[in-house]
């Protein structure tokens, strides 16, 4: 793609005021050839509009970005998809690209960058903040370490990740999702993701019973 040439793009999120806010600041610079604000017509859309990037939020109903970029690679794994999100968790990064995307930035980017990421996403390129490729590499290799030496002798604590124990550990310990998002630098959506996860995959229903989980494992 030339310098010249505008992108076209498709716009995923689940939030009308941000698709419009997005659109606005972008319009002059890329082409809009669509949008979509839940996971199954994104999938039918951007099959079949074939957009050079897709600029996709991660969290949504439905299983969210993740969904979508595996309901379009059934079809055509070509699609590039680019990640917009609130969240800057290493677990939330490190998912999205393992599924596929090209890269990952946050909403507090300023309009030229976004369209510098989008033109870099659509040559091709892996495009995340400095930040945020910092904080991956070193996720990875924490993530890898810690696989390869935690002693595999409780299943449901193997199948949670490192940042789902931080948040379990202090969540046992009284904080709250607030200060809990301050301690780990990340959003307070985000923790209640990561708590939604905890509970789902440890069949727990609130609080106290994860407490008493953590307790009886002594992870506090």
């Amino acid at each position: 793609m030339s310098d010249t040439e505008r992108p076209r793009v498709f716009l995923v999120d689940d939030h009308a005021l941000i698709r419009a806010g997005i659109r606005s600041e972008l319009s002059a610079f890329v082409e809009i050839i669509g949008e979509a604000d839940e996971v199954t017509a994104a999938i039918e859309m951007i099959i079949e509009r074939s957009p050079d990037v897709v600029l996709l939020d991660v969290h949504m109903p439905d299983g969210g970005g993740l969904a979508v970029i595996n309901g379009v690679a059934k079809v055509d794994a070509s699609v590039k998809f680019l990640a917009l999100s609130v969240s800057d968790a290493a677990e939330d990064v490190i998912a999205i690209v393992r599924a596929g995307a090209r890269g990952y930035v946050t909403k507090n980017i300023e309009g030229p960058e976004l369209v510098e990421a989008i033109r870099r996403t659509a040559a091709g390129d892996a495009v995340f903040s400095r930040r945020l490729a910092g904080f991956v590499l070193d996720a990875f290799i924490a993530k890898e370490g810690q696989l390869a030496s935690r002693p595999s002798f409780d299943l449901e604590l193997d199948q949670l990740t490192p940042r789902e124990i931080e948040v379990l550990r202090l969540i046992a310990r009284g904080y709250t999702y607030k200060e809990i998002a301050l301690q780990l630098d990340i959003a307070n959506k985000t923790v209640e993701s990561h708590v939604s996860s905890v509970l789902r995959k440890l069949q727990l229903s609130n609080r106290y019973q994860l407490t008493n989980w953590a307790t009886e494992r002594r992870l506090l």
